[in-house]
Protein backbone atom coordinates (compact mmCIF):
# COMPACT_ATOMS: atom_id res chain seq x y z
CA UNK A 1 0.00 0.00 0.00
CA UNK A 2 1.07 3.14 -0.90
CA UNK A 3 2.25 5.78 1.85
CA UNK A 4 2.72 9.14 1.64
CA UNK A 5 5.04 9.77 5.09
CA UNK A 6 7.20 6.87 3.11
CA UNK A 7 7.33 8.68 -0.08
CA UNK A 8 8.44 12.05 2.22
CA UNK A 9 11.02 9.80 3.49
CA UNK A 10 12.34 8.25 0.42
CA UNK A 11 12.14 11.55 -0.96
CA UNK A 12 14.20 13.59 1.47
CA UNK A 13 16.86 10.90 2.04
CA UNK A 14 17.38 11.00 -2.28
CA UNK A 15 17.67 14.73 -2.24
CA UNK A 16 20.05 15.24 0.92
CA UNK A 17 22.78 12.40 0.05
CA UNK A 18 25.81 11.99 2.69
CA UNK A 19 29.32 12.82 1.47
CA UNK A 20 31.06 9.23 2.52
CA UNK A 21 33.73 11.58 3.49
CA UNK A 22 31.44 13.27 6.20
CA UNK A 23 30.39 10.37 7.73
CA UNK A 24 33.61 8.59 7.58
CA UNK A 25 34.79 11.29 9.73
CA UNK A 26 31.66 11.21 11.86
CA UNK A 27 32.35 7.75 12.77
CA UNK A 28 36.25 8.46 13.51
CA UNK A 29 34.47 11.28 16.13
CA UNK A 30 32.02 9.32 17.29
CA UNK A 31 33.62 6.12 18.73
CA UNK A 32 30.36 5.15 20.73
CA UNK A 33 28.85 4.92 17.22
CA UNK A 34 31.34 1.48 17.08
CA UNK A 35 30.03 -1.70 17.34
CA UNK A 36 26.47 -0.76 15.17
CA UNK A 37 26.13 -3.39 12.58
CA UNK A 38 25.99 -2.65 9.02
CA UNK A 39 22.07 -1.64 8.98
CA UNK A 40 21.71 -0.34 12.05
CA UNK A 41 25.02 2.02 10.92
CA UNK A 42 22.52 2.48 7.72
CA UNK A 43 19.42 3.28 9.49
CA UNK A 44 21.52 6.05 12.35
CA UNK A 45 23.01 7.74 8.80
CA UNK A 46 19.62 7.97 7.58
CA UNK A 47 17.67 8.86 10.55
CA UNK A 48 20.67 11.63 10.92
CA UNK A 49 19.79 13.18 7.22
CA UNK A 50 15.68 13.26 7.99
CA UNK A 51 16.69 15.27 11.59
CA UNK A 52 18.28 17.66 10.29
CA UNK A 53 15.63 18.15 7.54
CA UNK A 54 13.09 18.38 10.21
CA UNK A 55 14.93 20.60 12.79
CA UNK A 56 16.66 24.14 12.78
CA UNK A 57 19.86 24.67 13.68
CA UNK A 58 20.72 27.67 14.76
CA UNK A 59 24.35 28.91 15.56
CA UNK A 60 24.72 31.51 16.86
CA UNK A 61 27.36 34.44 16.18
CA UNK A 62 30.87 33.03 16.92
CA UNK A 63 30.45 29.84 15.88
CA UNK A 64 30.08 28.28 12.16
CA UNK A 65 29.65 24.77 11.30
CA UNK A 66 29.40 23.09 8.27
CA UNK A 67 27.67 19.44 7.27
CA UNK A 68 30.37 16.80 9.20
CA UNK A 69 28.96 19.25 12.45
CA UNK A 70 25.58 19.37 11.37
CA UNK A 71 25.94 14.99 11.21
CA UNK A 72 27.72 14.81 14.17
CA UNK A 73 24.80 16.60 15.94
CA UNK A 74 22.50 14.37 14.63
CA UNK A 75 24.18 11.44 14.94
CA UNK A 76 23.90 11.58 18.72
CA UNK A 77 20.51 12.40 18.58
CA UNK A 78 19.59 9.59 16.58
CA UNK A 79 21.43 7.24 18.66
CA UNK A 80 18.89 6.54 21.15
CA UNK A 81 15.77 6.26 19.04
CA UNK A 82 17.66 3.81 16.70
CA UNK A 83 15.07 0.81 17.27
CA UNK A 84 12.18 3.03 18.57
CA UNK A 85 10.48 2.79 15.06
CA UNK A 86 9.29 5.95 13.62
CA UNK A 87 7.05 7.80 15.57
CA UNK A 88 7.60 11.49 16.24
CA UNK A 89 9.77 10.61 19.69
CA UNK A 90 11.28 14.46 19.04
CA UNK A 91 7.53 16.24 19.11
CA UNK A 92 6.71 19.32 20.51
CA UNK A 93 10.20 21.19 19.32
CA UNK A 94 11.91 22.58 16.09
CA UNK A 95 14.92 24.32 17.00
CA UNK A 96 18.51 23.57 18.69
CA UNK A 97 20.11 26.63 19.66
CA UNK A 98 23.52 26.06 19.72
CA UNK A 99 26.06 28.57 21.76
CA UNK A 100 29.87 28.73 20.93
CA UNK A 101 30.86 28.54 24.36
CA UNK A 102 28.64 28.04 27.77
CA UNK A 103 26.09 30.26 28.53
CA UNK A 104 24.04 32.21 31.19
CA UNK A 105 20.57 31.10 31.91
CA UNK A 106 18.19 32.69 34.58
CA UNK A 107 17.17 30.92 37.29
CA UNK A 108 14.39 31.70 39.89
CA UNK A 109 13.88 29.37 43.48
CA UNK A 110 11.56 30.26 45.98
CA UNK A 111 12.81 28.57 49.43
CA UNK A 112 11.24 27.62 52.17
CA UNK A 113 10.63 30.26 53.89
CA UNK A 114 9.12 31.97 50.91
CA UNK A 115 11.57 34.32 49.76
CA UNK A 116 12.51 34.17 45.99
CA UNK A 117 15.91 34.19 44.92
CA UNK A 118 17.06 34.95 41.40
CA UNK A 119 20.48 34.31 39.90
CA UNK A 120 22.50 33.61 36.73
CA UNK A 121 23.45 30.06 36.21
CA UNK A 122 26.56 29.05 33.24
CA UNK A 123 25.20 26.13 31.28
CA UNK A 124 26.55 23.45 28.39
CA UNK A 125 22.64 22.99 27.63
CA UNK A 126 19.14 22.83 28.35
CA UNK A 127 16.07 21.81 27.08
CA UNK A 128 12.57 23.89 27.58
CA UNK A 129 8.95 22.33 27.85
CA UNK A 130 7.50 22.73 24.11
CA UNK A 131 10.57 24.91 22.98
CA UNK A 132 13.78 24.53 21.84
CA UNK A 133 16.89 22.40 22.91
CA UNK A 134 20.22 24.51 23.39
CA UNK A 135 23.55 23.24 23.30
CA UNK A 136 27.12 24.89 23.60
CA UNK A 137 29.18 23.06 21.03
CA UNK A 138 32.20 22.75 22.59
CA UNK A 139 29.81 20.46 25.39
CA UNK A 140 28.85 18.62 21.63
CA UNK A 141 32.08 18.15 20.90
CA UNK A 142 33.56 16.74 23.48
CA UNK A 143 30.70 14.28 23.69
CA UNK A 144 30.78 10.94 21.49
CA UNK A 145 33.31 8.75 23.20
CA UNK A 146 33.12 5.80 26.44
CA UNK A 147 33.66 8.59 28.62
CA UNK A 148 30.64 9.08 30.71
CA UNK A 149 29.45 12.34 29.29
CA UNK A 150 27.15 13.08 26.45
CA UNK A 151 25.90 16.79 25.79
CA UNK A 152 23.31 15.62 23.13
CA UNK A 153 22.03 12.47 24.40
CA UNK A 154 21.42 14.15 28.10
CA UNK A 155 19.40 17.25 26.79
CA UNK A 156 17.52 15.02 24.32
CA UNK A 157 16.45 12.87 26.51
CA UNK A 158 14.85 15.51 28.70
CA UNK A 159 12.85 15.99 25.48
CA UNK A 160 11.42 12.35 25.79
CA UNK A 161 11.06 12.84 29.10
CA UNK A 162 8.71 15.37 28.54
CA UNK A 163 6.62 14.21 25.96
CA UNK A 164 3.44 13.50 28.59
CA UNK A 165 4.16 16.74 30.09
CA UNK A 166 6.37 18.44 32.53
CA UNK A 167 10.11 16.40 32.97
CA UNK A 168 9.73 14.06 36.09
CA UNK A 169 11.90 11.01 35.05
CA UNK A 170 9.05 9.09 33.51
CA UNK A 171 9.17 8.97 29.72
CA UNK A 172 6.03 7.46 27.86
CA UNK A 173 7.15 3.46 28.32
CA UNK A 174 6.53 1.03 25.89
CA UNK A 175 3.18 -1.57 26.41
CA UNK A 176 5.71 -4.74 27.47
CA UNK A 177 7.32 -2.41 30.00
CA UNK A 178 5.71 -1.89 33.19
CA UNK A 179 5.25 1.73 35.35
CA UNK A 180 5.71 -0.18 38.82
CA UNK A 181 9.34 -1.88 37.46
CA UNK A 182 10.49 1.41 36.14
CA UNK A 183 9.51 3.53 39.28
CA UNK A 184 11.02 0.97 41.45
CA UNK A 185 14.62 0.49 39.62
CA UNK A 186 14.52 4.46 39.09
CA UNK A 187 13.62 5.35 42.80
CA UNK A 188 15.97 3.46 45.15
CA UNK A 189 18.76 3.89 42.73
CA UNK A 190 18.00 7.49 43.31
CA UNK A 191 17.51 7.34 47.08
CA UNK A 192 21.29 5.58 47.25
CA UNK A 193 22.56 8.25 45.01
CA UNK A 194 21.19 10.94 47.49
CA UNK A 195 22.04 8.97 50.81
CA UNK A 196 25.81 8.57 49.71
CA UNK A 197 25.46 12.02 49.30
CA UNK A 198 24.27 13.32 52.11
CA UNK A 199 27.04 11.34 53.97
CA UNK A 200 29.50 12.57 52.42
CA UNK A 201 28.70 15.91 49.90
CA UNK A 202 32.43 15.02 48.11
CA UNK A 203 32.29 11.86 47.69
CA UNK A 204 33.08 10.16 44.02
CA UNK A 205 29.71 8.62 43.17
CA UNK A 206 29.64 5.72 40.49
CA UNK A 207 28.14 8.39 37.96
CA UNK A 208 27.88 12.08 38.05
CA UNK A 209 26.33 13.66 41.37
CA UNK A 210 24.23 16.04 39.06
CA UNK A 211 22.15 12.98 38.75
CA UNK A 212 20.66 13.47 42.21
CA UNK A 213 19.31 16.36 41.80
CA UNK A 214 15.86 15.53 41.00
CA UNK A 215 14.05 12.42 38.99
CA UNK A 216 14.10 14.24 35.67
CA UNK A 217 17.94 14.99 35.88
CA UNK A 218 18.47 11.11 37.45
CA UNK A 219 16.73 9.87 34.07
CA UNK A 220 18.97 12.03 31.60
CA UNK A 221 22.24 11.27 33.93
CA UNK A 222 21.68 7.53 33.57
CA UNK A 223 20.82 7.62 29.76
CA UNK A 224 23.95 9.87 29.14
CA UNK A 225 26.03 6.89 31.01
CA UNK A 226 23.54 4.00 29.24
CA UNK A 227 25.15 5.54 25.72
CA UNK A 228 28.72 6.60 26.90
CA UNK A 229 29.80 4.20 29.93
CA UNK A 230 27.20 1.52 30.32
CA UNK A 231 29.75 -0.21 31.69
CA UNK A 232 29.85 2.00 34.86
CA UNK A 233 26.17 2.53 34.84
CA UNK A 234 25.45 -1.47 34.78
CA UNK A 235 27.96 -2.26 37.96
CA UNK A 236 26.26 0.71 39.79
CA UNK A 237 22.47 0.16 39.33
CA UNK A 238 22.07 -2.79 37.50
CA UNK A 239 18.30 -2.69 37.47
CA UNK A 240 18.16 0.98 36.20
CA UNK A 241 20.39 -0.44 33.34
CA UNK A 242 17.96 -2.93 32.72
CA UNK A 243 14.89 -0.85 32.63
CA UNK A 244 17.01 1.35 30.07
CA UNK A 245 17.53 -1.64 27.78
CA UNK A 246 13.87 -2.06 27.66
CA UNK A 247 13.23 1.85 27.09
CA UNK A 248 15.86 2.38 24.45
CA UNK A 249 15.77 -1.48 23.05
CA UNK A 250 19.60 -1.61 22.77
CA UNK A 251 22.20 -3.30 24.71
CA UNK A 252 25.08 -0.95 25.04
CA UNK A 253 27.09 -2.76 27.93
CA UNK A 254 27.21 -5.67 25.23
CA UNK A 255 27.96 -3.87 22.45
CA UNK A 256 31.02 -2.32 24.27
CA UNK A 257 31.99 -5.92 25.80
CA UNK A 258 31.89 -7.19 21.92
CA UNK A 259 34.48 -4.20 21.30
CA UNK A 260 36.40 -5.02 24.07
CA UNK A 261 37.20 -8.25 23.28
CA UNK A 262 37.27 -8.00 19.90
CA UNK A 263 39.59 -4.99 19.93
CA UNK A 264 42.93 -4.16 21.37
CA UNK A 265 41.74 -0.47 21.98
CA UNK A 266 38.98 -1.19 23.41
CA UNK A 267 39.87 -3.34 26.45
CA UNK A 268 41.45 0.05 28.61
CA UNK A 269 38.31 1.83 28.53
CA UNK A 270 38.52 4.58 30.87
CA UNK A 271 35.29 6.08 31.74
CA UNK A 272 34.91 9.27 33.74
CA UNK A 273 32.59 11.03 36.03
CA UNK A 274 31.75 14.16 34.53
CA UNK A 275 30.47 17.41 36.23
Amino acid sequence: MWSFKAWRRRRTLERNPVDPAHWAEVRRRLPILDGLDEHEEQQLRERAVLFLHEKHLTALPGLQLGPVEHLLLAAQAQLPLLHLGDLDWYQGFHEIVLYPDDFLSPQRHRDASGIEHEWDDARSGEAWQQGPVILAWPGVEASGGWEGYNLVIHELAHKLDMLEGSANGLPPLHRDMRVQDWAHAMQSAYDALNAELDANPEAETAIDPYAAEDPAEFFAVTSEYFFSAPDLLAAAFPEVYRQLTLFYRQDTLARLQRLQAEHPDYETVETATNG
